[in-house]
C-alpha cells in the first residue's frame, strides 16, 4: 500500500453537521481498501481566488494508506459531492 495526502475543500455553506458527515463519508469510503492515518480539520480559510464562485471554504486534510485502485474511486467521489468545491490526492514519498 502506498502513503496519500489529501486535501478537500468544503463549500462555507455547508454546516458542522455536514462536514462531519463527509469526513465520515470518505474515512469510510477509504477504509474499504486502505487506512486512514489522520484527519485534520483546518477550518475555514480565505481562497486565493474564487472556486466555483466561493471566496473562502474548510479546509480538510487526510493522511493514509490504500492501493493505488482507490484513488480513481476516491476522485470520483470527490467530483460527484456537490458540497466539495476543490480537491487534491498527493502520493507521499517514502
Amino acid at each position: 500500500m502506498n502513503k496519500y495526502e489529501s486535501v478537500i475543500i468544503i463549500s462555507p455553506n455547508v454546516e458542522e453537521e455536514g462536514i462531519k458527515n463527509l469526513i465520515e463519508k470518505f474515512s469510510g469510503l477509504i477504509n474499504t481498501q486502505g487506512k486512514i492515518e489522520s484527519v485534520e480539520e483546518i477550518g475555514k480559510k480565505k481562497l486565493a481566488y474564487d472556486v466555483k464562485k466561493q471566496k473562502e471554504g474548510h479546509y480538510v486534510l487526510l493522511n493514509f494508506e490504500a492501493q493505488p485502485e482507490l484513488i480513481t474511486e476516491l476522485e470520483r467521489n470527490y467530483r460527484i459531492t456537490d458540497e466539495i468545491i476543490k480537491f487534491i490526492v498527493v502520493r507521499k514519498e517514502d
